[in-house]
């Protein structure tokens, strides 16, 4: 008799348009599995915030595979050792999955699977859930590729589902796991969630989207706020761009700014699948500067202080200082802000991004590892291939929060400085009185500090040999933008917010 056909869940945390669902129903009684690795909650890029949401997105596909017929097996340890265990305990002889583009540990960790796969003779089927292609030779017609995935229709949850029941481990409390963080505003997790923001936002909030996208007090309304339940994937991409396009429709020609937000949330799940993509193509960006040149540019061993005043929001910059004390409170930035406070951790603080980035990592409740480090070195100047981009924390301050609004609210110490001077507190007659006391003096000199960087950053470029691996890079991890391609041109990916 054949076993049940195993269908193990990842970051795919929900049964309608569940390509790896279908197919494991086609193929035998199915087996749902959750595999709660401890060893991947270990590491530096995980957190609190995440696992918390993480539990609220398997309570919901618990409830949504019981209403389909299948029991949820959730197990606590090694994948491979868990996948075993359910072999021989099933017979199982077919393995069915998402294609996963994670982080270092989750590659290694499919690539031992894929090695005890082999060794038992268990075919295990891996299937494309987004625009990402596995073992890309080139990037030419890769849009028109990711273009047809989410025009095809949407998959059902499958009929007639039937598979066999197995015991669940109880899942591990957040301290056990040395999960420590809290984040009070955090957004909820699961498949309910996620439909009503999606749904929020095309109907009600997302009206000024494209105005208000780079302010983080009004993006935190305006924007789609879907991210998180894409990385966990309570919601399939394919199901956002297919509702987003039946917005568009529906708003097209019209004046009150809908039309023109709904063509950029478009343009962003876009950009989303793109910058997946440079991940899928070269791993080893977690680890290494896309661009060689830039190798040991920034010291190696970070300024413990500098890090530390950045991570928690002390720099002495105001407006960078909230945007961090937001982020560890909400869980969530608007992406200019995210741009923002990563330009000024690598380029004012000089400190390398495989030490900033991964503070930022577990701070994102949304942390999606394709895009986060794509980012990460982008923002850093050291994939070769993207404008350098220095951002001036003040000006900032001043163009994103006119009012100051945003500002006082995550830096209440800054309450007795006058308007005019609370992006610049060291400039104000009264600076005495509160500098050095209730909040910091600044790390550095703004102008001095990115001249400095920007001279050292462009030296660089200006090395023999240094044009032409970038043009290597652009072949191999650049857009092809075309008349009809949907994406924004290569300056404006500052503005990739949902």
């Amino acid at each position: 008799m054949t076993g049940p056909v195993i269908c193990w869940f990842k970051r795919d945390l929900r049964i309608a348009d569940h390509p790896a669902l279908h197919m494991a129903a086609g193929l035998g009684p199915v087996l749902p599995v959750y595999i709660l690795e401890p060893e991947l909650w270990r590491q530096d890029d995980a957190s609190g915030r995440q696992y918390a949401f993480l539990t609220e997105c398997l309570t919901d596909l618990r409830e949504d595979l019981a209403r389909a017929g299948l029991s949820l097996v959730l197990r606590v340890g090694d994948a491979v050792e868990v996948l075993d265990d359910l072999r021989r305990s099933f017979g199982a002889a077919h393995l069915v999955s998402h294609e996963e583009t994670g982080n270092g540990w989750t590659y290694a960790r499919d690539r031992r699977v894929a090695g005890w796969a082999r060794s038992q003779g268990v075919v295990w089927h891996e299937v494309p859930q987004c625009g990402v292609v596995r073992r890309l030779a080139t990037r030419d017609r890769w849009q028109s590729g990711r273009d047809g995935f989410m025009r095809a229709p949407q998959l059902g949850v499958p009929v007639g589902l039937h598979g066999v029941e197995a015991p669940s481990d109880d899942l591990p409390d957040a301290m056990a796991l040395g999960l420590k963080d809290s984040c009070p505003q955090r957004q909820k997790g699961g498949r309910r969630a996620g439909q009503a923001t999606l749904q929020s936002f095309l109907h009600d909030r997302g009206q000024t989207y494209r105005r208000a996208m780079s302010s983080p007090l009004e993006g935190a309304q305006a924007c789609s706020r879907i991210s998180p339940h894409l990385a966990f994937g309570t919601l399939s991409v394919r199901e956002a761009v297919q509702a987003g396009a039946a917005r568009a429709a529906a708003v097209k020609g019209g004046r009150d700014g809908w039309s023109g937000s709904m063509r950029s949330f478009q343009s962003r799940l876009a950009w989303r699948d793109h910058f997946m993509q440079k991940l899928e193509d070269e791993p080893a960006l977690e680890y290494r500067c896309l661009h060689p040149a830039y190798e040991g540019l920034r010291p190696q061993t970070p300024d413990a202080t500098r890090l530390q005043a950045w991570s928690k929001g002390e720099t002495g910059l105001p407006f960078v200082d909230a945007c961090m004390r937001s982020l560890a409170a909400t869980g969530w930035l608007n992406f200019r802000m995210r741009s923002m406070v990563m330009a000024v951790a690598s380029y004012h603080l000089w400190l390398d991004w495989k030490a900033t980035g991964p503070v930022l990592a577990r701070l994102f409740t949304d942390y999606e590892p394709g895009i986060h480090w794509s980012q990460v070195q982008m923002q850093s100047g050291t994939t070769g291939m993207n404008t350098i981009r220095i951002y001036n924390p003040v000006k900032q301050g001043h163009d994103q929060d006119p009012t100051g609004a945003f500002t006082r609210h995550w830096l209440p110490e800054l309450a007795d400085v006058p308007d005019a001077y609370l992006q610049t507190p060291w400039a104000w007659g009264g600076a005495g009185r509160l500098l050095g006391r209730r909040y910091p003096e600044p790390l550095v000199d703004v102008a001095r500090a990115a001249k400095t960087a920007r001279e050292q950053v462009w030296a660089v470029r200006r090395r023999e040999g240094f044009r032409e691996t970038a043009r290597d890079l652009v072949a191999r991890h650049g857009s092809r933008k075309g008349r009809r391609d949907p994406m924004p041109a290569p300056d404006r990916q500052m503005s990739f917010d949902f």
